[in-house]
């Protein structure tokens, strides 16, 4: 029920792309009379009939991954588990990867374990982050991207006003002064005040010239939930 990709590729390397699945097929019991379609089917999958005489040494690095991805389906399993399936490829390779992986999502549940989080954004549905064992975050793609998106907005000024007369805008809660120009505001939930700090803005003569959603990193999210189990 399970085919498995670990980090480090499982491959033969001195046996061709045929030799290589058919001996994965039998490893994961496929019936003899299936392992022929059984090793067209996973070639096909993963972009490998043309490689099927090729000495697996002889491959890429990217083509190497695609017949680890195949082995780990051979047996059309319903769940196939992928760690860092990306790690060492350039950034094409990366690419054809990622559309390889949402393709075999199509038929085959996948569970993606990475440390490269925008490919979790860019292949995943679902995202749990789990720290020292402990599950800190268990949500969608899209619950993750509302916290990212969070609420805050980066404006600038030419004419900067006081954090006085930001919070006096309705629906600020907080105004942060990055530089002399640039401020982080906060608003509160069911709240975007950044219509009425362009209307306040034009009234005062502020001079804005930046206003767009404050967008936190993937990366300061996972810093941000880590370091909060551990307080």
């Amino acid at each position: 029920m399970i085919g498995y990709l670990p980090e480090m590729r499982p491959l033969y390397k001195e046996l061709t792309v045929d030799e290589f699945l058919t001996i994965a097929a039998r490893f994961h019991k496929v019936q003899s009379s299936k392992i022929m379609r059984s090793v067209e089917n996973a070639k096909d999958k993963c972009g490998l009939s043309h490689m099927s005489k090729r000495l697996i040494e002889n491959l890429s690095n990217g083509y190497q991954q695609r017949v680890g991805i195949a082995q780990a389906i051979i047996h059309n399993p319903e769940i196939v588990i992928l760690d860092e399936p990306t790690v060492g490829l350039d950034p094409i390779q990366i690419r054809e990867i990622r559309n390889l992986i949402k393709e075999i999502g199509k038929k085959h549940s996948v569970i993606l374990s990475t440390h490269i989080l925008p490919e979790v954004e860019m292949v995943c549905d679902r995202v749990q982050i789990i720290n020292e064992g402990n599950l800190v975050f268990n949500g969608s793609i899209e619950d993750l991207k509302k916290q990212r998106r969070g609420n805050k907005l980066l404006v600038g000024f030419t004419k900067a006003p006081t954090k006085k007369e930001l919070l006096a805008i309705d629906g600020v809660s907080q105004a942060d002064k990055i530089d002399k120009t640039m401020f982080r505001i906060h608003f509160k939930e069911k709240y975007l005040p950044a219509e009425e700090i362009v209307i306040t803005s034009t009234k005062k003569k502020w001079g804005l010239f930046h206003i767009a959603p404050d967008i936190t990193s993937l990366e300061d999210i996972f810093v941000q939930l880590t370091q909060k189990e551990k307080v």
